[in-house]
């Protein structure tokens, strides 16, 4: 999605009016959502996000984000080799999707393939970057082929790289699991069930995968959190899969995280393990949110900790990962 260029006020507000200004993310009427961002979000909410970028910020690597993502770039680099150019790029600030592109039109590529490092589909991050990919390559006199992964909510080796992290500290021992994805307003679903049948008109309609779900974020979301569970032997009645980060009055996806950990603390909970599986580089909202946060939240209603488990990052899997969707292979049934 992308990062500031610094945790100051200004490139966070730089960031922030660029993200919240793309139609697809606040997906109102332009001149309600100039004056919202504009007038109201931005100015308000700058301040206080730099204060929580300048918490995870490093003096020698800089945003989370980006370090990891520039350690997957380098990595899927020398996997692929010679044959293949890979490029980087950010839907917001740096670097950009149209230098990006720009790179490989100056080195004469036969095609390009676009993978948006979103496991889930969603209009708001996925649509958003295949959007402007399309607007920018439509300016181009000439076209090579261009390609686009829609999605990777099941691919094998994703839920193996997640599963094995997740391993590590032992599920077993904590208390109850929880699978918590980004979250999008609930109108946001709505639009993508193209029956208009579907989407919170069935009951349990995000249980499965059907051609009325098949591009709805929160039923890739449901998918995704029952195949790493599936792949741990977590039973059913210990994990829980929530949504977090909800901006607005609106509805969002429930339930909300934050709702989630207040009642497992209430519930005599006191040890959490916590996925974040919508994201593949460890940022602001899994670092900041999961950690300091709800776990904050949750000690003060009487839980002991919150254990975040780290996201993919740079592990070799995962790069094996990204490796298969170039080639074009890797997805579970």
């Amino acid at each position: 999605m992308g990062t500031p260029d610094s945790p100051e006020t200004k490139d966070v507000r730089k960031y922030l009016g660029e993200f919240l200004m793309d139609p697809r993310v606040i997906d109102v009427n332009p001149i309600l959502r100039f004056f919202l961002v504009k007038g109201i979000i931005v100015p308000f909410r700058s301040p206080k996000s730099a204060k929580l970028y300048k918490k995870i910020w490093s003096k020698e690597t800089g945003s989370p984000l980006l370090h990891y993502s520039i350690l997957q770039h380098q990595a899927l680099q020398q996997r692929l080799g010679d044959d293949y150019q890979v490029e980087l790029a950010m839907r917001y600030q740096s670097p950009s999707i149209e230098s990006a592109l720009n790179r490989l039109k100056a080195s004469l590529v036969d095609s390009i393939q676009v993978i948006a490092l979103f496991p889930q589909y969603a209009s708001a991050s996925t649509g958003s970057v295949f959007e402007k990919v399309m607007q920018l390559v439509s300016q181009w006199p000439t076209t090579p082929t261009i390609s686009f992964v829609n999605s990777f909510h099941d691919n094998e080796l994703m839920i193996q790289a997640f599963a094995d992290n997740g391993r590590k500290y032992k599920p077993e021992t904590y208390d109850h699991i929880l699978f918590s994805f980004h979250g999008l307003p609930q109108r946001q679903m709505i639009k993508s069930d193209h029956t208009h049948n579907h989407c919170l008109k069935v009951d349990d309609c995000c249980a499965a995968i059907t051609d009325a779900n098949k591009f709805c974020y929160s039923a890739q979301s449901y998918h995704t959190a029952r195949l790493i569970a599936e792949k741990l032997t977590i039973s059913k009645e210990k994990y829980t899969i929530c949504f977090q980060s909800r901006l607005g009055s609106d509805p969002w996806i429930q339930p909300y995280t934050s709702e989630v950990v207040a009642q497992l603390a209430k519930e005599g909970k006191k040890r959490l393990l916590v996925f974040c599986p919508a994201f593949v580089a460890d940022c602001l909202e899994t670092v900041y949110e999961v950690t300091e946060e709800y776990g904050g939240e949750f000690k003060a209603l009487g839980g002991e900790h919150v254990q975040l488990v780290e996201s993919l990052n740079d592990s070799p899997t995962w790069i094996d990962a990204l490796e298969q969707m170039v080639r074009g292979v890797g997805s579970l049934p």
